[in-house]
C-alpha cells in the first residue's frame, strides 16, 4: 500500500468513527452536541458505606432520597471501572534502581519490581470512578435516547422552544442544575467536582477507545 493510500484510508476511517461521536465540542466545562443538547459532568468521590454506623448509614440514605426528589429533571448516575495501567510506576522503579549505588538496595528494588509484576498478573488493578451526568436539551423523557452514552451524548429530538433558545440560555439553565446537584450531593456528605475541558476530553476519549491503554483520569479534588 503506498503512503497516499494509506493516508486516504486513515482519513476514511477517522470520519467514520466521527460519524458515531455525538459530541460537537468542548468548551468551559460544557459538552456540545450534535443534536443541539449540552452536558455537564461531575465526578463524585465515593464514601465507604459499610463501615458507617447504621444510623449514619440511615441518614445517607435518606439524604439520598431527598436529593433524588428533589430534582425536576433526568440526570444519569455511572461508575466507570477500568483496568490500570502501572508501565508509568514500574517506570519510575527502574529508573530509581538506576539511580541506586548500593547493591543491595538494587537487589531490593529488583525483588519489589517482580513482587509488583507478579501480583498485578494474577489480580487486574481496577480504577472506579463515579460521575452524574446533567443534561440540558429540552426534550420530554421519551425523547431522551437510554443507555449510558444516550444522556452522555445523545441528539434527541429537537422542539421548537429549543430552536429558539441561544447557547447562553441552555448554559445558564444547565449550570442552575449543576449547582443543585452540587449542593445536594454536599447535604450527604459527598464531594464532588465538575470536570474541565481537559478532564472531559480525557474521559470522552477513554469511553471511546476502551482497546486503548487508560489516559490518566482526574484526581479527586476538595470539594470546593
Amino acid at each position: 500500500m503506498s503512503e497516499k493510500d494509506l493516508k486516504t484510508t486513515t482519513s476514511t476511517a477517522t470520519n467514520s468513527t466521527q460519524q458515531f461521536v455525538d459530541v460537537e465540542n468542548i468548551k468551559n466545562g460544557i459538552v456540545s452536541l450534535k443534536g443541539g443538547g449540552i452536558r455537564a459532568v461531575i465526578m463524585v468521590a465515593g464514601i465507604n458505606f459499610e463501615l458507617k454506623s447504621e444510623d449514619e448509614q440511615d441518614i445517607v440514605t435518606a439524604g439520598y432520597q431527598d436529593f433524588l426528589n428533589s430534582l425536576d429533571f433526568s440526570i444519569q448516575i455511572v461508575v466507570h471501572s477500568r483496568k490500570l495501567s502501572i508501565d508509568k510506576y514500574l517506570k519510575t522503579i527502574e529508573d530509581r534502581r538506576a539511580q541506586e549505588s548500593s547493591e543491595l538496595l538494587r537487589n531490593q528494588i529488583d525483588e519489589y519490581e517482580a513482587f509488583v509484576k507478579g501480583f498485578v498478573k494474577e489480580n487486574e488493578i481496577m480504577t472506579k470512578n463515579c460521575f452524574v451526568i446533567i443534561p440540558y436539551d429540552n426534550l420530554s423523557t421519551k425523547d431522551v435516547k437510554k443507555g449510558f452514552l444516550g444522556m452522555f451524548g445523545g441528539k434527541g429530538k429537537n422542539n421548537d422552544k429549543e430552536k429558539q433558545e441561544s447557547l447562553d440560555q441552555k448554559v445558564i439553565q444547565l449550570r442552575q442544575r449543576v449547582d443543585q446537584v452540587l449542593s445536594g450531593l454536599e447535604r450527604i456528605g459527598l464531594r464532588a467536582v465538575v470536570l474541565n475541558d481537559e478532564e472531559l476530553t480525557e474521559l470522552y476519549y477513554n469511553l471511546y477507545n476502551p482497546e486503548t491503554i487508560e489516559k490518566k483520569l482526574p484526581k479527586e479534588k476538595d470539594g470546593k
